[in-house]
């Protein structure tokens, strides 16, 4: 097996949403606002090679929205999808499945793209893994989060027929559910030079959400999370986890260690270190 480390753009979010119930004289510390209180936060891809799979671990926001969408989250920085995977000698076509942790713009939009009238996959040769509790939350959004589920995100993968639900089926590796920020999250848990490699997707945006009562503001169920949190550290704690950051601007991977303050930081580090 081979990981790589798929970065795609940056973009800008409320830093307050972000942080939740913490204040800004605090929050500002750890990810910098802009002057509209907008802070960067990466939308950093996993890719898994192992035998003839080629798996790619969401899909970023993808490039099919309008100007007028695109204008709310500034897309910045150097990267794109199809760059970083070309960096390593990818292409789209190469991608046999795209597991979703969930199915929120800024982790499906990149799965499906514009051609003439038509949305089609972007990856024309792979399988698109959800989970059937998630996919009926997402079809039948709540009114809190129907602004996260975008139809034209999520009905085009049923509709091209590579739609498979892990329910059925699903070996690739173990899968942690979380369901605090949204119904049914799927967190990779991967095992990798003897170490177990957690995808944080939501569950943990960044190094900065892990003191226990930093919850965003986004999440569906707040107290779930909390508990989730909580019990998905003291466990990765334990085991020495690496924990693969999505949204961290900063920070690609670290371990975790408990201290006085609670459980914080070990060490910061890219995952091609390992």
């Amino acid at each position: 097996m081979k990981l790589y480390t798929i970065d795609t753009e940056l973009f800008k979010l409320d830093g307050g949403a972000m942080f939740g119930v913490v204040p800004k004289s605090i929050w500002n510390k750890l990810n910098p606002a802009d002057e509209n209180n907008l802070c960067s936060w990466a939308m950093r891809l996993l890719l898994i090679e192992e035998g003839n799979r080629l798996m790619l671990v969401d899909a970023g926001i993808g490039d099919k929205q309008d100007a007028k969408f695109f204008g709310h989250y500034h897309l910045h920085g150097g990267h794109t999808l199809k760059t970083s995977l070309a960096a390593h000698g990818f292409g789209l076509d190469d991608i046999t499945d795209v597991f979703l942790t969930h199915l929120h713009f800024d982790h499906v939009g990149g799965a499906i793209k514009r051609e003439g009238d038509k949305l089609i996959p972007a990856f024309k040769n792979a399988t698109f893994w959800s989970n059937k509790e998630h996919w009926e939350w997402a079809i039948n959004p709540n009114d809190r989060e129907k602004a996260s589920f975008l139809k034209e995100n999520i009905l085009p993968l049923q509709e091209s027929g590579q739609l498979k639900f892990t329910d059925e089926g699903f070996d690739a590796f173990q899968i942690h559910i979380a369901n605090g920020h949204t119904e049914s999250q799927m967190l990779p848990k991967i095992q990798y030079k003897g170490r177990t490699i957690v995808y944080m997707a939501d569950l943990l945006p960044s190094t900065g959400h892990l003191p226990m009562p930093y919850v965003m503001a986004y999440d569906m169920f707040p107290l779930t999370t909390l508990k989730e949190k909580k019990a998905f550290l003291t466990e990765a704690v334990e085991h020495d986890y690496v924990l693969f950051f999505e949204h961290d601007p900063v920070n690609e991977c670290c371990t975790l260690q408990m201290t006085e303050k609670g459980i914080r930081v070990k060490e910061t580090f890219k995952l091609s270190e390992l």
